[in-house]
Order: C-alpha cells, then sequence, then structure tokens
C-alpha cells in the first residue's frame, strides 16, 4: 500500500504547497490539504474476517479429510486464525471490504476533527481554516471549515471539491486535482474574507502523517 510520505512525489508536494500559496495570497482564509495513510486501524475488521475465514477452512478440511472431527476442527480453526488475521492486514483491499461504509465514513470524519484541533486550524484569527483531509487507505476526503467559514456557507459547498479529489484520486491525477479544488477554495474565500494589510501564513500549506 502507498504510504502517505511517498503518495506525493517532492515536485507534487512543491506544486500543492504552491497553489496554497497562490490561493491564501487574496484571502485572510488558511487552506491546509493533509494526507494520512488511514484514519483508523479497524482492528474489529481483523478479527471478524479472521474468525470468518477460519472458521470456514477449519470446517472445509475437517470435513473433507478427518470425518467432521470436533477435535481436528479446532486445531485447524486455532491454527488458521493468526495466518488469516495477518492476511487480511497485508492487503489493504481485503480489509476495507471487511468494514461497513458507514464506519469508514465516521472513522474519516473523526480523523478530520481531531486533526483539525490538534493542529490548530481552529485558532486561526478569523475562524477561516479549512482542512482537506486525504485519507489513503480508505480511499476517502473529508472537508472540514472552521465555523468563521461555516456561519455563511452552506453545507453542501464542499461536495464539489470531495468529489474532484475524489475523482482525482481514481484517475491517478490526485496532484491535480488537490491542486484545482485549492484554487476553488481560495476562490470562495476570496469572496467572503478578502486578505488583509496584515495578513500572516498561520498554518502549514501541506501537512503528511
Amino acid at each position: 500500500m502507498t504510504t502517505a510520505k511517498n503518495f506525493f512525489t517532492e515536485e507534487e508536494k512543491k506544486r500543492i504547497e504552491s497553489a496554497v500559496q497562490q490561493a491564501e495570497k487574496s484571502t485572510s482564509g488558511e487552506i491546509v490539504p493533509m494526507v494520512v495513510d488511514e484514519s483508523y486501524n479497524y482492528p474489529r475488521a481483523e478479527i471478524l474476517g479472521a474468525g470468518l475465514f477460519s472458521l470456514a477452512a477449519a470446517v472445509s478440511l475437517s470435513w473433507a479429510f478427518f470425518g467432521e472431527s470436533l477435535w481436528h476442527f479446532l486445531w485447524l480453526f486455532i491454527f488458521g486464525y493468526i495466518p488469516f488475521k495477518i492476511l487480511i492486514r497485508s492487503l489493504p483491499s481485503l480489509r476495507r471490504r471487511l468494514i461497513h461504509p458507514v464506519e469508514i465514513s465516521e472513522e474519516v470524519e473523526e480523523k478530520a476533527i481531531v486533526s483539525f484541533l490538534e493542529h490548530g486550524l481552529h485558532h486561526t484569527r478569523d475562524e477561516t481554516g479549512i482542512l482537506i483531509l486525504i485519507s489513503l487507505f480508505e480511499r476517502r476526503v473529508h472537508v472540514l471549515a472552521d465555523r468563521g467559514i461555516n456561519n455563511v456557507v452552506p453545507a453542501d459547498t464542499w461536495d464539489g471539491i470531495v468529489q474532484t479529489i475524489t475523482d482525482g484520486m481514481h484517475h491517478g491525477e490526485t496532484c491535480n486535482a488537490l491542486c484545482a479544488a485549492i484554487d476553488t477554495c481560495g476562490q470562495l474565500l476570496e469572496e467572503l474574507f478578502p486578505v488583509k494589510a496584515d495578513d500572516t501564513d498561520e498554518l502549514p500549506n501541506l501537512i503528511i502523517e
């Protein structure tokens, strides 16, 4: 699985940071793209998945070779559990299929909220921080804006931003899509929160965890 550290090339990282700097030249808002490996480690998916696969394998093997012996079923189940758990952990696409989409959405949203607070996006002078979170394992994007923006912008404003980046990820054009989304955010903020004479760059232009 591609990690957050190597998801973008060094050239792409510079392009993203440059896009943020350009967007923030005309607004007092702060735009922070962030890339993480995953929003949560989903231990339940490994436990339930390994249990189900081990159960199926133990039943099949004990029935086929040991005359449905309970004792053979038990040791087959026990010895199969750990390998299946390791297999699920090493195959992100399989592990993802064992997680309910609602749980994924909730965990990505929670990660965005926690990251927003951890990195101080709620401490901007005009409460105009925007976090664009890309969570690689879940293949999800979440946009979270501070209350200064949310007080004047409809909640569905960010749906288009999310869709732009998500489409870019699916077509292997994440950097281009993210830069386009940053530009859109900048245009939106420019109209509502124009740059001030004493404006400063308060937040990082790219965070990778």
